[in-house]
């Protein structure tokens, strides 16, 4: 925290955030195997540690520059988030467990739910899981929330406009709270937003914007 808060002062918003990153990403692939999991894994941290010291130290040349910046490359990584973790076979959440031993990366395992259950077989596994939380559909007030903060382009945030409400009360109806169809249905907003030139979310644009998408039930 304290390098992410120097670091914005020195370089404004955009290079603070970069220096204070530590998270990395992981989506496996629908087929994947230990070895191409570890791989993912060290690329991304790999990633990561080259986007913060290029950001610290500048693109400073040289034939050692590429080793310097990608030499233990998890030292800039404090948390893995691994998404569609239910693709992960056994063999596969092994490598995720023996990562975690070794580099004391903390891990999230992102899926659907009874995730846990599954998880449970493998006592091994297991015990290193520090809790279980079941992600519940957002209500109106924290999905408003997600969207003000999300996406502060859109907005959104003012319900004391009739317009504004209208256009969220819409969204919420749509989605039912769910993160994950909000996401795509927001995504679709700015499509429609920016082809029709328009500057305000109303409850029309979000119609339209819900009609190409595949909601089904919730």
């Amino acid at each position: 925290m304290r390098s992410g808060w120097s670091g914005a002062r020195r370089y404004g918003p955009g290079r603070g955030s970069a220096l204070a990153a530590r998270t990395v990403v992981y989506t496996p692939e629908v087929y994947n195997t230990p070895c191409s999991v570890q791989k993912a894994i060290a690329f991304y941290q790999d990633r990561l540690n080259y986007a913060v010291q290029l950001v610290r130290y500048g693109g400073l040349g040289g034939p050692d520059t590429a080793a310097r910046f990608t030499t233990r490359s998890a030292r800039n990584t404090e948390l893995l988030v691994v998404d569609e973790a239910d693709r992960l076979k056994t063999p596969s959440l092994e490598q995720i467990r023996d990562h975690y031993d070794r580099t004391g990366v903390g891990v999230v395992l992102i899926g659907m739910p009874g995730i846990e259950k599954s998880l449970a077989r493998y006592p091994q596994l297991y015990s290193r899981v520090g809790f279980v939380h079941h992600y519940r559909p957002l209500s109106p007030n924290e999905q408003h929330l997600i969207i003000a903060r999300n996406w502060p382009h859109l907005a959104l945030d003012d319900l004391g406009d009739f317009t504004t409400a209208e256009a969220v009360a819409t969204i919420t109806r749509i989605t039912s709270g769910n993160f994950r169809l909000t996401s795509r249905l927001v995504a679709q907003i700015e499509r429609v937003m920016d082809i029709n030139q328009l500057s305000t979310v109303t409850a029309e644009v979000v119609e339209t914007a819900r009609e190409p998408l595949v909601v089904g039930v919730l």
